[in-house]
C-alpha cells in the first residue's frame, strides 16, 4: 500500500438533485477523501506532499459552481480535478447527503487513479 492522506467528513454545499426543485437552493453535502502518494516527504516540510487544505479548498470551489443531477457525477468531477492538480496517483470519494427521511444519509464511492487516464 502506498502513503494515503485522507480528509474525512468535509462539508460544502452544492446545488444538486434530480427534479428541478432539489436544485434550486445548494444543500449540504459531506465527502471524505482517500488520496494515494508515492511516498511522504522525508523532510518535515510541505514541499513534497500533498496540501490537504489545497485540496479541501479546491473540492469546496468545484462543488459551489454550476449544478448538477446525480452525486455520482460529482464525485466523478472531483475525482478528475483532485488527480488532475495534485500530486495523487490514485484518490477514492465518498459523498454522502441526506434526502431520504427514512435514512441517515445515501451515498457513492468511486475510487480512480492516474493511470486509467483521467
Amino acid at each position: 500500500m502506498k502513503d494515503q492522506i485522507i480528509i474525512r467528513g468535509l462539508r460544502f454545499s452544492s446545488r444538486i438533485g434530480v427534479p428541478d426543485e432539489e436544485r434550486a437552493e445548494p444543500q449540504t453535502l459531506r465527502a471524505h477523501l482517500t488520496m494515494e502518494v508515492e511516498r511522504f516527504p522525508q523532510e518535515d516540510e510541505i514541499i513534497g506532499t500533498v496540501d490537504y487544505k489545497a485540496v479541501a479548498d479546491r473540492v469546496v470551489a468545484l462543488a459551489g459552481v454550476g449544478e448538477r443531477k446525480l452525486i455520482e457525477t460529482l464525485a466523478q468531477e472531483i475525482a478528475g480535478t483532485v488527480l488532475g492538480e495534485f500530486a495523487v496517483s490514485k484518490v477514492r470519494v465518498e459523498i454522502e447527503k441526506k434526502i431520504l427521511r427514512e435514512t441517515d444519509w445515501v451515498g457513492v464511492v468511486i475510487e480512480r487513479s492516474s493511470s486509467e487516464g483521467n
